[in-house]
């Protein structure tokens, strides 16, 4: 399995809606293409309305080169930051889940 949670702050309320727009389109794509895909989460900050975090969770690091190939990420890739103030990302190792195939 492998893992990362990325923090974005979005610019200001316009920002942030075109962003959930940009994230909706590619998150169907991501849903309908990539098996190895285990989990692509997205969540509003309670109380932060500028910031999305992103729980992401890949089969192994194969899955998620795979993913990152893909033209529609690209594109996502290439637009966000026109949206965004700032990213943070933080690449996980896991140790112990629940609800998930998990080979060690």
């Amino acid at each position: 399995m492998f893992g990362l949670m990325v923090r974005f702050t979005c610019k200001d309320e316009s920002a942030a809606a075109a962003f959930d727009d940009l994230v909706a389109r590619t998150g169907e794509l991501i849903r309908v293409n990539e098996p190895g895909t285990v989990v692509y989460a997205v969540h509003r900050v309670d109380g932060r309305p500028l910031e999305r975090i992103f729980y992401e969770l890949y089969r192994d690091r194969a899955a998620f080169d795979e993913h990152e190939s893909k033209d529609y990420v690209k594109v996502f890739l290439a637009e966000r930051d026109q949206h965004l103030s700032s990213v943070e990302v933080d690449w996980l190792d896991l140790v112990a889940a629940k609800g998930v195939d998990v080979e060690h």
